[in-house]
Protein backbone atom coordinates (compact mmCIF):
# COMPACT_ATOMS: atom_id res chain seq x y z
CA UNK A 1 0.00 0.00 0.00
CA UNK A 2 1.52 3.77 -0.76
CA UNK A 3 1.85 5.31 2.55
CA UNK A 4 0.07 7.98 1.45
CA UNK A 5 -3.18 6.03 1.06
CA UNK A 6 -3.08 5.66 4.80
CA UNK A 7 -2.38 9.30 5.69
CA UNK A 8 -5.83 11.15 6.77
CA UNK A 9 -4.80 14.55 5.43
CA UNK A 10 -3.74 12.93 2.02
CA UNK A 11 -7.42 10.97 2.08
CA UNK A 12 -9.03 14.31 3.02
CA UNK A 13 -7.63 15.90 -0.24
CA UNK A 14 -8.68 13.40 -2.28
CA UNK A 15 -11.99 13.29 -0.86
CA UNK A 16 -12.44 16.94 -1.95
CA UNK A 17 -10.27 16.99 -4.82
CA UNK A 18 -9.92 14.50 -6.86
CA UNK A 19 -13.67 12.26 -5.45
CA UNK A 20 -15.66 16.34 -5.47
CA UNK A 21 -15.88 19.27 -7.13
CA UNK A 22 -13.00 22.03 -5.60
CA UNK A 23 -15.26 24.36 -5.76
CA UNK A 24 -16.66 23.11 -2.78
CA UNK A 25 -13.95 23.91 -0.79
CA UNK A 26 -13.34 27.53 -2.03
CA UNK A 27 -12.44 29.53 0.68
CA UNK A 28 -12.59 27.14 3.49
CA UNK A 29 -10.42 25.21 5.74
CA UNK A 30 -8.79 23.33 2.34
CA UNK A 31 -8.45 26.33 0.76
CA UNK A 32 -4.38 27.35 1.00
CA UNK A 33 -5.42 30.44 -0.48
CA UNK A 34 -7.45 31.53 2.46
CA UNK A 35 -4.97 29.72 4.95
CA UNK A 36 -2.39 32.04 3.93
CA UNK A 37 -4.51 35.02 3.81
CA UNK A 38 -5.35 34.46 7.11
CA UNK A 39 -2.19 34.49 8.73
CA UNK A 40 -1.17 37.43 10.83
CA UNK A 41 1.19 39.81 10.46
CA UNK A 42 2.39 39.21 14.33
CA UNK A 43 2.99 35.54 13.53
CA UNK A 44 4.79 36.07 10.02
CA UNK A 45 6.63 38.60 12.00
CA UNK A 46 7.29 36.86 15.06
CA UNK A 47 7.99 33.35 13.08
CA UNK A 48 5.32 32.37 15.13
CA UNK A 49 4.78 28.55 12.96
CA UNK A 50 2.47 27.17 15.76
CA UNK A 51 -0.29 29.77 14.13
CA UNK A 52 -0.21 28.27 11.16
CA UNK A 53 -2.68 24.82 10.27
CA UNK A 54 0.55 22.65 9.01
CA UNK A 55 -1.50 19.66 8.97
CA UNK A 56 -4.18 20.33 6.42
CA UNK A 57 -2.20 19.83 3.75
CA UNK A 58 0.27 17.05 2.49
CA UNK A 59 3.87 17.48 3.75
CA UNK A 60 2.65 20.11 6.07
CA UNK A 61 4.64 18.54 9.04
CA UNK A 62 7.59 18.20 6.69
CA UNK A 63 7.32 21.72 6.01
CA UNK A 64 6.91 22.82 9.53
CA UNK A 65 10.12 20.80 10.58
CA UNK A 66 11.88 22.31 7.40
CA UNK A 67 10.70 25.86 8.79
CA UNK A 68 11.49 24.79 12.49
CA UNK A 69 14.91 23.94 11.27
CA UNK A 70 15.66 27.18 9.60
CA UNK A 71 14.27 29.32 12.28
CA UNK A 72 17.10 27.76 14.76
CA UNK A 73 19.71 27.91 11.91
CA UNK A 74 20.07 24.34 11.83
CA UNK A 75 21.01 22.95 8.73
CA UNK A 76 19.37 25.76 6.72
CA UNK A 77 20.85 24.53 3.25
CA UNK A 78 19.55 21.56 3.71
CA UNK A 79 15.98 22.79 4.75
CA UNK A 80 15.54 25.24 1.27
CA UNK A 81 16.72 22.19 -0.55
CA UNK A 82 14.26 20.01 0.62
CA UNK A 83 11.26 22.74 0.14
CA UNK A 84 12.75 23.50 -3.36
CA UNK A 85 12.15 19.60 -4.17
CA UNK A 86 8.76 19.89 -2.88
CA UNK A 87 8.10 22.34 -5.46
CA UNK A 88 9.84 20.44 -8.34
CA UNK A 89 8.05 17.63 -7.26
CA UNK A 90 4.56 19.16 -7.97
CA UNK A 91 4.04 19.61 -4.24
CA UNK A 92 3.13 23.15 -3.19
CA UNK A 93 0.12 23.42 -1.05
CA UNK A 94 1.92 23.39 2.06
CA UNK A 95 5.36 25.08 0.47
CA UNK A 96 2.67 28.51 -0.21
CA UNK A 97 2.07 28.55 4.05
CA UNK A 98 5.87 28.65 4.09
CA UNK A 99 6.21 32.02 1.82
CA UNK A 100 5.37 34.60 4.18
CA UNK A 101 8.30 33.07 6.51
CA UNK A 102 10.48 32.60 4.09
CA UNK A 103 10.19 36.35 2.70
CA UNK A 104 11.48 37.53 5.87
CA UNK A 105 13.97 35.58 6.79
CA UNK A 106 15.09 36.88 2.51
CA UNK A 107 14.96 40.24 3.98
CA UNK A 108 16.93 39.45 7.53
CA UNK A 109 20.04 41.05 6.75
CA UNK A 110 21.54 38.71 9.45
CA UNK A 111 20.12 35.41 7.65
CA UNK A 112 22.00 33.25 5.75
CA UNK A 113 20.99 31.47 2.33
CA UNK A 114 18.70 34.51 1.89
CA UNK A 115 19.01 34.05 -1.80
CA UNK A 116 18.15 30.75 -1.52
CA UNK A 117 14.89 31.37 0.92
CA UNK A 118 13.41 34.04 -2.10
CA UNK A 119 13.88 30.67 -4.91
CA UNK A 120 12.26 28.52 -2.72
CA UNK A 121 9.37 31.74 -2.45
CA UNK A 122 9.68 32.10 -6.46
CA UNK A 123 9.23 28.50 -7.35
CA UNK A 124 6.63 28.20 -5.04
CA UNK A 125 4.72 30.87 -7.39
CA UNK A 126 5.32 29.49 -10.07
CA UNK A 127 4.05 25.96 -11.35
CA UNK A 128 6.10 23.39 -12.80
CA UNK A 129 7.94 24.98 -15.92
CA UNK A 130 10.75 23.85 -17.08
CA UNK A 131 11.96 23.36 -20.72
CA UNK A 132 9.20 25.22 -21.59
CA UNK A 133 10.50 28.33 -23.86
CA UNK A 134 8.14 29.16 -26.65
CA UNK A 135 7.11 33.28 -27.02
CA UNK A 136 3.66 31.85 -25.84
CA UNK A 137 4.64 30.19 -22.47
CA UNK A 138 8.00 30.87 -21.47
CA UNK A 139 6.69 34.43 -19.06
CA UNK A 140 3.34 32.50 -18.49
CA UNK A 141 1.42 31.72 -15.33
CA UNK A 142 0.20 28.70 -16.67
CA UNK A 143 -2.60 27.75 -15.72
CA UNK A 144 -4.38 30.91 -15.89
CA UNK A 145 -7.86 29.12 -18.25
CA UNK A 146 -7.35 25.32 -16.65
CA UNK A 147 -7.21 23.57 -13.50
CA UNK A 148 -4.17 21.65 -12.98
CA UNK A 149 -3.75 18.96 -10.05
CA UNK A 150 -0.33 18.18 -7.48
CA UNK A 151 0.61 14.39 -7.16
CA UNK A 152 -1.35 14.59 -4.28
CA UNK A 153 -4.77 15.51 -5.66
CA UNK A 154 -4.41 19.30 -4.37
CA UNK A 155 -5.16 22.09 -6.70
CA UNK A 156 -2.21 23.23 -8.00
CA UNK A 157 -4.02 26.87 -9.00
CA UNK A 158 -4.94 27.39 -5.47
CA UNK A 159 -0.96 26.39 -4.15
CA UNK A 160 0.52 28.77 -6.70
CA UNK A 161 -1.85 31.59 -6.64
CA UNK A 162 -1.47 31.48 -2.59
CA UNK A 163 2.38 31.86 -3.19
CA UNK A 164 1.93 35.04 -5.38
CA UNK A 165 -0.66 36.92 -3.19
CA UNK A 166 1.84 36.36 -0.39
CA UNK A 167 4.44 37.52 -2.32
CA UNK A 168 1.89 40.66 -3.08
CA UNK A 169 1.01 41.57 0.83
CA UNK A 170 4.45 41.48 1.68
CA UNK A 171 5.72 43.81 -1.49
CA UNK A 172 7.26 46.58 0.51
CA UNK A 173 9.16 43.91 2.49
CA UNK A 174 10.80 42.80 -0.80
CA UNK A 175 11.22 45.71 -3.17
CA UNK A 176 14.16 47.36 -1.00
CA UNK A 177 16.15 44.13 -2.15
CA UNK A 178 16.22 45.19 -5.67
CA UNK A 179 19.14 47.53 -4.26
CA UNK A 180 20.76 44.82 -2.04
CA UNK A 181 24.54 44.54 -1.74
CA UNK A 182 24.54 40.96 -3.03
CA UNK A 183 23.54 40.45 -6.93
CA UNK A 184 22.47 36.97 -6.27
CA UNK A 185 19.89 38.50 -3.37
CA UNK A 186 18.58 41.43 -6.12
CA UNK A 187 18.07 38.49 -9.04
CA UNK A 188 16.39 36.05 -6.76
CA UNK A 189 14.11 38.98 -4.90
CA UNK A 190 13.20 40.24 -9.05
CA UNK A 191 12.36 36.71 -9.91
CA UNK A 192 10.24 36.81 -6.97
CA UNK A 193 8.74 39.98 -6.65
CA UNK A 194 7.65 39.20 -10.93
CA UNK A 195 5.28 36.32 -9.11
CA UNK A 196 3.27 38.81 -7.40
CA UNK A 197 -0.28 39.00 -8.11
CA UNK A 198 -0.88 42.40 -7.41
CA UNK A 199 1.23 46.06 -6.99
CA UNK A 200 2.28 45.40 -10.71
CA UNK A 201 2.61 49.15 -11.51
CA UNK A 202 5.03 49.73 -8.02
CA UNK A 203 7.42 47.02 -8.31
CA UNK A 204 7.84 47.52 -12.25
CA UNK A 205 8.66 51.14 -11.53
CA UNK A 206 10.77 50.48 -8.97
CA UNK A 207 12.86 47.48 -11.60
CA UNK A 208 13.35 50.47 -14.21
CA UNK A 209 14.78 53.11 -12.01
CA UNK A 210 16.87 50.10 -10.92
CA UNK A 211 17.89 49.50 -14.10
CA UNK A 212 19.48 52.81 -14.71
CA UNK A 213 22.17 52.72 -12.41
CA UNK A 214 22.55 48.63 -11.99
CA UNK A 215 26.06 47.72 -12.35
CA UNK A 216 25.82 43.68 -12.61
CA UNK A 217 24.94 42.60 -16.30
CA UNK A 218 23.30 39.47 -15.18
CA UNK A 219 21.09 41.65 -12.73
CA UNK A 220 20.02 43.94 -15.88
CA UNK A 221 19.43 40.76 -17.52
CA UNK A 222 17.24 39.64 -14.83
CA UNK A 223 15.25 42.86 -13.99
CA UNK A 224 14.56 43.34 -17.84
CA UNK A 225 12.81 39.49 -17.89
CA UNK A 226 11.03 39.91 -14.53
CA UNK A 227 9.60 43.63 -16.00
CA UNK A 228 8.49 41.09 -19.38
CA UNK A 229 6.36 38.57 -16.72
CA UNK A 230 4.73 41.20 -14.73
CA UNK A 231 3.69 42.48 -18.00
CA UNK A 232 2.39 38.98 -19.35
CA UNK A 233 0.70 38.41 -15.62
CA UNK A 234 -1.41 41.82 -16.17
CA UNK A 235 -1.70 42.37 -18.95
CA UNK A 236 0.17 45.85 -19.52
CA UNK A 237 0.44 46.87 -23.40
CA UNK A 238 2.77 49.96 -22.26
CA UNK A 239 5.41 47.34 -21.42
CA UNK A 240 5.55 45.78 -25.20
CA UNK A 241 6.57 49.36 -26.36
CA UNK A 242 9.20 49.37 -23.34
CA UNK A 243 10.38 46.44 -24.45
CA UNK A 244 10.83 47.06 -28.08
CA UNK A 245 12.77 50.59 -27.50
CA UNK A 246 15.49 48.70 -25.34
CA UNK A 247 16.11 46.16 -27.90
CA UNK A 248 16.17 48.95 -30.88
CA UNK A 249 18.37 51.33 -28.47
CA UNK A 250 22.42 50.84 -29.67
CA UNK A 251 23.12 52.58 -26.25
CA UNK A 252 21.78 49.25 -24.10
CA UNK A 253 24.00 47.11 -23.19
CA UNK A 254 23.36 43.99 -24.67
CA UNK A 255 22.29 41.47 -22.30
CA UNK A 256 19.61 44.04 -21.51
CA UNK A 257 18.85 44.07 -25.72
CA UNK A 258 19.01 40.17 -25.59
CA UNK A 259 16.16 40.10 -22.73
CA UNK A 260 13.90 42.61 -23.92
CA UNK A 261 14.18 40.67 -27.71
CA UNK A 262 13.32 37.59 -25.36
CA UNK A 263 10.66 39.61 -23.37
CA UNK A 264 9.33 41.22 -26.54
CA UNK A 265 8.64 38.10 -27.90
CA UNK A 266 6.79 36.74 -24.95
CA UNK A 267 4.58 39.77 -25.12
CA UNK A 268 3.42 39.84 -27.89
CA UNK A 269 2.88 37.09 -31.42
CA UNK A 270 3.80 39.96 -33.90
CA UNK A 271 6.28 38.34 -36.92
CA UNK A 272 9.63 39.01 -35.36
CA UNK A 273 11.40 42.04 -37.59
CA UNK A 274 14.23 41.74 -40.13
CA UNK A 275 15.98 43.86 -37.33
CA UNK A 276 15.48 42.36 -34.32
CA UNK A 277 16.46 38.70 -35.62
CA UNK A 278 19.88 40.52 -36.75
CA UNK A 279 20.20 41.99 -33.88
CA UNK A 280 19.91 38.57 -31.66
CA UNK A 281 21.96 37.17 -34.71
CA UNK A 282 24.93 39.82 -33.76
CA UNK A 283 24.60 39.78 -29.66
CA UNK A 284 22.99 36.41 -28.91
CA UNK A 285 26.22 35.19 -28.63
CA UNK A 286 28.21 32.26 -26.01
CA UNK A 287 29.68 35.32 -24.26
CA UNK A 288 26.15 36.32 -23.56
CA UNK A 289 24.28 33.17 -22.94
CA UNK A 290 26.63 32.31 -20.27
CA UNK A 291 26.71 35.72 -18.73
CA UNK A 292 22.69 35.13 -18.53
CA UNK A 293 22.85 31.37 -17.55
CA UNK A 294 22.44 31.75 -13.88
CA UNK A 295 18.92 33.55 -14.18
CA UNK A 296 15.98 31.27 -12.92
CA UNK A 297 14.63 31.77 -16.11
CA UNK A 298 17.33 30.64 -18.26
CA UNK A 299 17.89 27.73 -15.69
CA UNK A 300 14.18 26.37 -15.87
CA UNK A 301 14.66 26.61 -19.97
CA UNK A 302 17.67 24.88 -20.21
CA UNK A 303 18.36 20.85 -21.17
CA UNK A 304 22.30 21.20 -20.45
CA UNK A 305 23.92 23.72 -18.11
CA UNK A 306 24.38 26.86 -19.70
CA UNK A 307 22.28 26.44 -23.25
CA UNK A 308 18.86 28.20 -21.91
CA UNK A 309 19.13 31.01 -24.29
CA UNK A 310 20.01 29.23 -27.49
CA UNK A 311 16.50 27.08 -26.39
CA UNK A 312 14.49 29.99 -25.77
CA UNK A 313 16.38 31.57 -29.09
CA UNK A 314 15.79 28.32 -31.18
CA UNK A 315 12.26 27.77 -30.05
CA UNK A 316 10.86 31.28 -30.58
CA UNK A 317 12.88 31.75 -33.78
CA UNK A 318 12.78 28.43 -35.07
CA UNK A 319 9.44 26.62 -33.82
CA UNK A 320 9.52 24.03 -36.75
CA UNK A 321 13.10 22.82 -36.44
CA UNK A 322 13.35 19.93 -34.08
CA UNK A 323 15.23 20.54 -30.90
CA UNK A 324 18.46 18.13 -30.93
CA UNK A 325 17.78 18.10 -27.26
CA UNK A 326 14.47 17.12 -27.16
CA UNK A 327 15.68 14.49 -30.02
CA UNK A 328 18.03 13.05 -28.07
CA UNK A 329 15.85 12.18 -25.11
CA UNK A 330 12.95 11.03 -27.26
CA UNK A 331 14.02 6.86 -28.29
CA UNK A 332 11.14 7.18 -30.86
CA UNK A 333 12.93 10.69 -32.50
Amino acid sequence: MNPWESDRTYQAVVQAFVDGDPRDCMGGPLDVRAVVADISTQAKDGFLLEKVPWDRFPEGASVRQEMERLRSGDAVRGGLSGLMGLCANDMRAAVALAVPFLIRVGTDPEASQRAQALAVTAEAARMQHQGVCTRADMLRFRGEDEWFFEVTGYLQNWSVQAARDAIAADTDLLLPLVDDPDPTVRIAAAYALAAASARAQTIVSVFQTRLLCEDDPAVRAGLVLAIAQLARAHQDSNTVVWMRACWSDHVQPREVRVSAALGWMCLTDLPVPDELAALLDHLATHETAQLMAPLPWMRAAEHAAGNGLQRCLRTMLHPDTPDAEDRRDDPWA
